[in-house]
């Protein structure tokens, strides 16, 4: 047998491994859960908010769209491949936020769905063109990282039709959309919605299994809103909620 002095070694060793366990805090500790999604946006502010993901111990479900970046490339493009491995290396979760980031505008007969583009052009997707923008970001994202994406996806704008819906659940894709108050604002004008007032709000009206929407850069936005997921994560988990990704079924 150990003597006193051995024994409060073993206690401190003991305690040692817990203690990050404790920080993190436990799913029986939470008085509730929320959900984090990013969809990719222009990219502006990814490093950062990577950087306050890992800072808070918060995994979150990313939904990806070959879009602009702030580079002058793309989100998908290989240049992103290092950001989007170490993304996958730290658990977290990702879907498809179609390829082109179009926008699912109305039914049309036969069903197919008109779908804007970002140049403003229109075009008409049947159920397999529907499945094929949904899928081509899952096999780019496997090129860059050897991992595929969740059976997860977001419309742009969350905008969404019945016709579209049916050829996204085919393919096997189950559409994410977000509450209204997990709407965090990161899109609005900086100077009529300021990121105190936003995360004033935030804080008010989140509750237990709401969904919370942001991007990982945003044009328009003057001042823009990602920093301020620090404290609103800071303020949450002070709060007892804990954070989770989006489950794929």
């Amino acid at each position: 047998m150990g003597g006193p002095r051995q024994n409060a070694l073993a206690a401190v060793f003991t305690a040692s491994l817990l203690l990050p366990a404790l920080a993190h805090g436990s799913e029986s500790s939470c008085k509730g859960t929320l959900y984090l999604t990013l969809d990719t946006g222009n990219m502006r502010h990814a490093e950062v908010i990577a950087g306050i993901l890992a800072k808070h111990h918060v995994k979150a479900t990313f939904f990806v769209a070959q879009e602009k970046t702030l580079r002058g490339d793309m989100a998908l493009d290989q240049s992103w491949s290092d950001y989007w491995k170490a993304r996958v290396a730290e658990g977290h979760a990702f879907g498809s936020h179609t390829w082109r980031h179009g926008s699912f505008r109305k039914d049309e007969a036969g069903g197919k769905v008109t779908y804007r583009l970002m140049d403003g052009s229109q075009t008409q997707l049947d159920a397999e063109q529907i499945c094929a923008e949904l899928k081509k970001p899952d096999t780019r994202f496997a090129e860059l990282t050897g991992r595929k994406l969740d059976p997860l996806w977001r419309a742009p704008g969350g905008r969404t039709t019945p016709n579209t819906l049916k050829a996204a659940e085919a393919c096997g894709y189950r559409h994410v959309a977000w509450a209204s108050a997990g709407f965090l604002g990161d899109e609005l004008p900086s100077d009529a919605f300021p990121n105190e007032v936003l995360l004033k709000r935030a804080l008010a009206t989140l509750k237990d299994g709401d969904i919370l929407m942001a991007h990982l850069g945003i044009w328009s936005r003057k001042d823009p809103f990602a920093p301020m997921l620090d404290p609103l994560i800071g303020s949450l988990k002070a709060r007892g909620f804990c954070f989770a990704t989006i489950p794929p079924q």
